[in-house]
């Protein structure tokens, strides 16, 4: 239950017209985020923040956590924060807790006891289930009598994760989102305050808009699901293909801010004279500038190489300021009414982007019919807040993304400098190879862009795992360039088919393109009839294997593995988010499983009788594909018969100074042994 006015210290303590830090919406009781946040104030240390009742639990933790369960960290209880502040990662100005904030750790926590008896009594055991801290800890509170301030010790317990030795505070120094380090997160706040140069036009400066004062906002980003949001609360725009700008309008006088805040104003002056002709004395406007062909659709490749004669259109969806009057704390409803009055009688180049009310489904479905980008869904009634949110979602229609430039492949063709580019994207920090994109290049720009990937040149390949297909006249780059894709599809193993090349995106950076683990990764496929999502998920980091990649394996071999597990109950090892994040076991059959894994029941100890998991066909094995199972373990026996097992498994369990050669041989001696007895091995 929410807890009435859980956030007043919070809001009492700062000063919002100041810090970029959020305000927080009313507390709602909702889900279970965990969050660590590494922040520099007056002295370094590390947020913890556990959501509960609609606010998250804080408690900042001078050193840290850690994995060792002899270490008892101090943990010195705070004010509760709002869920906005699960995304904030900047720079807190003079004042309360200012200093650089970075998001160290992010992903989900459970309670293993009742977390408000806990919090009461002053015993909190958890999960954590992070990128970087997991396992079981125990936040105990430490007696403070005449103590101003509630001190916690946050303890690691004995679990798989405890006692590996690793130091997590000096193996991650850098950003879960945004994989800067606090350095980089100081630097990029310096460059943002720093005024860009004013684009002049010819028209005269109303006096009042003298004295106002715009500056940079940085930009709210939204969130990419596989699906959008259901539901009444949300308004969907269409997504457009083009660079986001931000506008900032004082009479006559126009600049055009990039989303990382750099002045493209002498770029595109025909959208800075349009936008001078509004009637305003000053205003800040959120928009998207578009390049669109002879038939109105947008062409990304066209902004490359706009020029007079290049229709562009901007595409205004958020209004932040209005004369003196900053409005990003107003509902969004009424952010956008004020903007669309503000457009009335705009010139045609400027154009309000409208929203739809609605199935969120039903309009992504019109959106991908329409060969657009996607949509955006905003919550109703939300302010602005800038960073990436829960309260914008992304969702796009597959066939057009970014990624990012890892090497290309030597033309054989005379004249031409290459015949492909070999583009990848982040996951995790880590560079996951996407395929080859061959066609979409013209004399022009295949001149320019080999002249751009010249310096960038580098002996071993960026991807973390190179397929053998991608090596053949390869020339590798360092991943620094970002381009805007086209593409028929995705494969099983998350390539891209037919990608063409529509440009370079100047207003992104390399780490910007893909998504953290917690995030579902793209598309949704079908193999063998089985709905498989996030097929791209890389399940078996070392080995670079996906989850379609499995799917595709049982595909092709399901019917032999069969022969071993067919109607003979089974546990799976399932780990959703691939080997090196948290794993459970799974044995008993439940209505959330795929309809193709199958269910026998055998009666427990305890004289209950329980549904055990069954996988008797191909699509049963790609249905636990399905699941992030990496480990599938067989009975001895047979469903039908299960007090008669007739299969026995002898597990080698080898010193780690032995070689995978003794293993072997000892794995042969016992099949002369077991032969001896009558009794046939495999």
């Amino acid at each position: 239950m929410a807890r009435r006015d859980a956030l007043k210290t919070y809001r009492e303590k700062r000063d919002f017209d100041v810090t970029p830090e959020p305000e927080g919406g009313a507390a709602t009781p909702d889900g279970n985020l965990f969050v660590m946040q590494k922040h520099a104030a007056r002295r370094l240390h590390y947020d913890l923040r556990l959501e509960l009742d609609g606010v998250l639990l804080s408690w900042a933790v001078p050193k840290g956590p850690s994995t060792d369960t002899a270490d008892k960290r101090l943990a010195v209880r705070t004010e509760d924060h709002p869920l906005d502040y699960a995304d904030f990662e900047g720079v807190i100005p003079r004042g309360y807790g200012a200093g650089t904030v970075m998001l160290w750790d992010r992903g989900t926590w459970e309670p293993r006891t009742d977390p408000h008896e806990g919090l009461e009594k002053g015993s909190l055991k958890i999960t954590v289930r992070g990128e970087r801290m997991k396992g079981n800890y125990a936040l105990v509170r430490m007696k403070t009598e005449g103590e101003k301030r509630e001190n916690w010790l946050l303890i690691k317990e004995r679990d798989r994760f405890a006692g590996t030795g690793k130091d997590l505070t000096a193996e991650y120094t850098d950003s879960i989102e945004t994989s800067r380090d606090m350095d980089a997160i100081r630097a990029d706040r310096k460059k943002r305050r720093k005024r860009p140069a004013r684009k002049k036009s010819g028209r005269k400066k109303r006096s009042a808009a003298g004295r106002i004062r715009t500056t940079f906002i940085p930009p709210q980003l939204a969130t990419l699901r596989d699906e959008p949001p259901g539901g009444d609360n949300w308004l969907h725009e269409l997504k457009h293909d083009g660079y986001r700008i931000q506008a900032h309008v004082r009479g006559g006088d126009v600049r055009l801010l990039t989303r990382s805040g750099k002045d493209w104003s002498d770029r595109y002056p025909q959208i800075v004279d349009a936008l001078g002709q509004l009637e305003v004395d000053a205003a800040i406007i959120d928009g998207e500038l578009v390049a669109v062909d002879d038939r109105g659709v947008a062409n990304f490749g066209a902004m490359q190489n706009a020029d007079g004669d290049t229709t562009l259109l901007y595409y205004a969806f958020d209004l932040l300021q209005s004369g003196k009057e900053k409005l990003v704390k107003l509902p969004l409803e009424e952010r956008k009414q004020r903007l669309e009055s503000l457009l009335d009688e705009a010139p045609s180049s400027i154009r309000f982007s409208d929203h739809i009310e609605g199935d969120g489904e039903q309009v992504i479905r019109r959106a991908c019919a329409m060969k657009l980008e996607g949509i955006i869904s905003k919550k109703r009634g939300a302010p602005y807040r800038s960073g990436r949110g829960r309260t914008w979602i992304k969702s796009k229609c597959v066939g057009n993304d970014e990624f990012v430039i890892g090497g290309y492949r030597r033309s054989e063709k005379p004249g031409r400098p290459f015949s492909s580019l070999l583009v990848g994207e982040y996951e995790a920090g880590r560079f996951v190879y996407r395929g080859r994109v061959g066609t979409g290049f013209d004399e022009r720009s295949l001149e320019s862009l080999s002249g751009t990937m010249k310096p960038l040149e580098r002996k071993t390949s960026p991807f973390d795992h190179t397929p053998h297909e991608a090596r053949d006249r390869a020339v590798w780059l360092t991943p620094k360039l970002v381009a805007q894709v086209a593409y028929a599809e995705l494969t099983p193993g998350g390539h891209l088919r037919h990608g063409v090349f529509l440009g370079l995106r100047e207003d992104k950076g390399a780490k910007e393109v893909g998504k953290p683990m917690a995030a579902k990764k793209r598309g949704t496929i079908e193999v063998a009839g089985v709905r498989l999502t996030s097929p791209g998920k890389v399940m078996f980091p070392d080995q670079g294997a996906t989850k379609a990649d499995i799917a595709a394996y049982y595909r092709r071999h399901g019917e032999r593995v069969l022969e071993y597990l067919k109607n003979r109950p089974l546990s799976l090892v399932r780990c959703p988010e691939g080997r090196r994040q948290e794993c459970f076991y799974q044995k008993h059959h439940k209505a959330s499983v795929p309809p193709h894994l199958k269910a026998t029941k055998i009666r427990e100890k305890s004289g209950t009788t329980e549904p055990y998991l069954l996988i008797d066909s191909v699509k049963g094995l790609i249905s636990s594909a399905q699941l992030g199972a990496l480990e599938l373990h067989v009975w001895g026996a047979r469903s039908d018969r299960i007090e008669r097992p007739e299969r026995i498994v002898f597990d080698l369990d080898p010193d780690p100074s032995l070689d995978f050669e003794d293993v072997k041989t000892a794995a042969f001696e016992m099949r002369d042994v077991l032969d001896a007895i009558g009794l046939v091995s495999f």
